[in-house]
């Protein structure tokens, strides 16, 4: 059997995320004080539960830069692989807290439809809003490039939820434009309502994905047929390959096949085949560990352990 992996990532490098998480906590503190005065202005629950919502965003930012900073420990004794990870903590614990968000945002809604209140200085209410979540945009495309550059689900976690406070506030702005229009004041808690539900979506779509994770999910699709394309380039030079494994770990990868090479093929030959085959999928994918393990094609033991369970 042969392990073979990229260079680690340099741990400065890593740890250099954590400047976006900054980035992130000084946006959410910037733009929970425009929308707490676009609130005071008005009195509009829509801008409110807008303003609520960046308070979590201020509490998800202090936790990337907690689970990034985790992340970018090197391997140590107690964990081989590294503490990336941790990572997927971050974006279930922000989750969770966008959950609770979203019913504290539905609870005043429904206290407003059953009280409603008229909304006051609306022009300036809103001005104060698009400049909030104008800032909100710029940081959430900042931190999604990073995310991707980088493969930080934690920044992408972070980015997808700025941009939910984006179109958040696009919908309170509507909702607070229409009342002022019509003088429905009913319009405002509604739009809150549908807030909280947008909110609830995002939390349950965080979860998924960082529960998925921590479970060990396989590698994406796009990347199974990746690795595919180089196996199968393989098998046209009379190469065989079982017992395919892939997970991922926040930005490591790893992957592990069995590779059936003729029975004759000496040691030297069979290893410098195993260098090739790993080099090939961790081009194809990027960052990843590759493991595999070779057996002779001709020998009926090699069947032994084609299935997923081999334990």
């Amino acid at each position: 059997m042969t392990i073979e992996t990229l260079p680690p990532i340099h741990r400065n490098e890593r740890a250099s995320l954590t400047r976006f998480a900054w980035l992130s906590i000084a946006a959410a503190v910037l733009t929970i004080t425009l929308k707490l005065i676009a609130y005071l202005l008005t009195g509009s629950v829509g801008l409110l539960s807008d303003a609520i919502e960046s308070v979590i965003n201020l509490i998800a930012g202090a936790m990337a830069l907690w689970m990034l900073t985790i992340a970018a420990r090197p391997p140590d004794e107690s964990h081989l692989y590294g503490h990336s990870k941790a990572e997927y903590f971050a974006s279930t614990v922000e989750g969770g807290l966008i959950f609770m968000a979203a019913v504290s945002i539905a609870v005043t809604a429904v206290e407003r439809i059953i009280t409603p209140r008229p909304l006051e200085q609306v022009g300036l209410g809103l001005g104060v809003s698009v400049l909030a979540s104008l800032i909100n945009f710029g940081v959430s495309r900042v931190l999604l490039t990073a995310g991707k550059k980088h493969n930080s689900i934690t920044l992408e976690a972070d980015a997808h939820h700025l941009m939910t406070d984006v179109w958040t506030s696009v919908g309170v702005l509507v909702g607070v434009a229409m009342v002022a229009l019509t003088g429905w004041l009913i319009l405002d808690p509604i739009v809150a309502l549908a807030v909280a539900a947008n909110i609830i979506w995002t939390a349950v779509s965080l979860i998924r994905r960082s529960v998925a994770g921590l479970m060990d999910a396989s590698l994406p699709v796009a990347d199974q047929e990746k690795i595919e394309v180089v196996l199968e380039s393989y098998r046209k030079k009379k190469i065989g390959f079982h017992a395919l494994l892939t997970r991922q770990a926040a930005a490591r990868k790893f992957v592990s096949v069995h590779v059936l090479v003729p029975g004759q093929m000496t040691v030297h030959d069979a290893h410098h085949l195993a260098e090739d085959i790993e080099r090939d999928i961790r081009q194809a994918v990027g960052e990843a560990s590759v493991i595999t393990h070779i057996e002779p094609i001709d020998d009926e033991i090699s069947d032994y352990d084609i299935s997923l369970d081999r334990s």
